[in-house]
């Protein structure tokens, strides 16, 4: 077992919680290839994972610090154009993203998905503007082990699988083993990536 504590109260008593760090950023394009070469030559950087819809990449031991998303529909005119999909905050400990939550539910403040990516758990909410912030776990102690899952998972599925935050709530706290909670579940049969995300 961790050795952080599986009281959620116990770690809202313990004094604000906030982020250890800024953790990656993605945007939203019409055109994946030239944004992807854009980012790679500025960054002098080395992709993670890609595929015809998405590319990761990174310029330092992170799995990935820079996302770039071609999502159906966005066609850089109208609507849903090209930009800022979402900015993503991590946490130290899955105890800590899981008392966030509490605490900005608390206030009135829920997540609009929940997703285990399976290198992090996440939650994403909006801001007032309708901006996307991600606030996360990673799930692995190294980049190794997350670039491991990727190379490995990603092919099959790059989204995730959606999760009931309240049922990790209760798996967290009965101390279930956080290998056990963080465990990324295959895709239900009949189901593609895209059927796991929320805009």
């Amino acid at each position: 077992m961790n050795s952080e504590s599986r009281k959620l109260s116990d770690i809202l008593a313990g004094g604000p919680l906030m982020p250890v760090k800024l953790s990656h950023v993605v945007l939203r394009t019409a055109r994946l290839k030239p944004s992807r070469d854009w980012y790679l030559t500025a960054l002098n950087g080395r992709v993670q994972y890609e595929d015809e819809t998405v590319c990761f990449l990174t310029y330092d031991a992170e799995h990935h610090r820079i996302g770039i998303v071609q999502i159906p529909g966005v066609t850089g005119e109208t609507g849903t154009g090209p930009g800022l999909e979402h900015i993503s905050f991590a946490y130290r400990h899955l105890g800590e993203l899981l008392a966030n939550y509490q605490r900005l539910k608390g206030l009135g403040v829920e997540p609009y998905w929940t997703i285990n990516h399976g290198p992090t758990i996440s939650m994403y909410y909006r801001d007032p503007d309708g901006n996307r912030i991600e606030l996360q776990y990673d799930n692995f102690s190294t980049a190794d082990d997350a670039n491991r899952f990727i190379e490995e998972n990603y092919a099959e599925n790059f989204m995730g699988i959606i999760f009931d935050p309240e049922e990790m709530i209760r798996q967290y706290e009965a101390g279930v083993s956080l290998p056990e909670i963080v465990k990324r579940p295959k895709l239900p049969v009949g189901k593609t990536a895209w059927d796991m995300h929320r805009p």
